[in-house]
């Protein structure tokens, strides 16, 4: 495990595209698919990062929290599952339907979307108004594995009301932090 910063994406930024398979459904889910929606919040994660199992219920319950509101929330697995077999499709369902995430958890076979979203690390957040610019990009909240801060999701959550207020959120964010992305050779 390579302990990794998220690139703090600059703010502003377009959200890329995307076309990927939800591991639970097999439909391809695209990000203009949301279109309708006030903000798309997009979630790079995985199976087997402790980083990620430290918030995944957590970001389950936001997933349910904020259902029915107009935001749309996908979840993006990246990892080589060559090198990293527990981060297969298989495993990717599984966690999703232990979860009972209520959100697509999409598959980048080819971590061409990673890179388009100069992901970083696991979980790596970023999160997009409705005219698709990048309003929020860092942590869930500040618990870590180990450090006895209980799981939130505040900063996150936060970030996420101020744009359904039409609100800007915070220009104080910080990175999260999490296992690097498993690249391809």
């Amino acid at each position: 495990m390579a302990l990794t910063e998220s690139t703090m994406l600059e703010l502003a930024a377009p959200a890329p595209d995307f076309a990927l398979t939800d591991v639970v459904t097999n439909k391809t889910v695209r990000r203009d698919d949301f279109s309708d929606q006030k903000a798309l919040l997009v979630i790079f994660m995985c199976a087997h990062c402790p980083y990620v199992k430290h918030i995944e219920k957590g970001l389950a319950a936001l997933g349910k929290d904020y259902a029915g509101r107009p935001i749309a929330i996908v979840a993006i697995s990246s990892n080589d599952v060559t090198t990293h077999p527990d981060d297969s499709l298989d495993k990717l369902k599984q966690q999703a339907q232990t979860l009972g995430l209520v959100f697509p958890y999409l598959y980048d076979q080819s971590q061409a979307v990673a890179r388009a979203y100069k992901a970083a690390c696991t979980p790596d957040l970023f999160l997009f108004d409705a005219g698709r610019r990048l309003v929020y990009r860092g942590e869930f909240d500040r618990s870590r594995p180990g450090n006895g801060i209980p799981v939130t999701g505040e900063d996150l959550r936060a970030a996420m009301d101020a744009v359904l207020a039409d609100k800007p959120p915070l220009a104080d964010q910080r990175p999260s932090i999490g296992c690097n992305i498993k690249w391809k050779a």
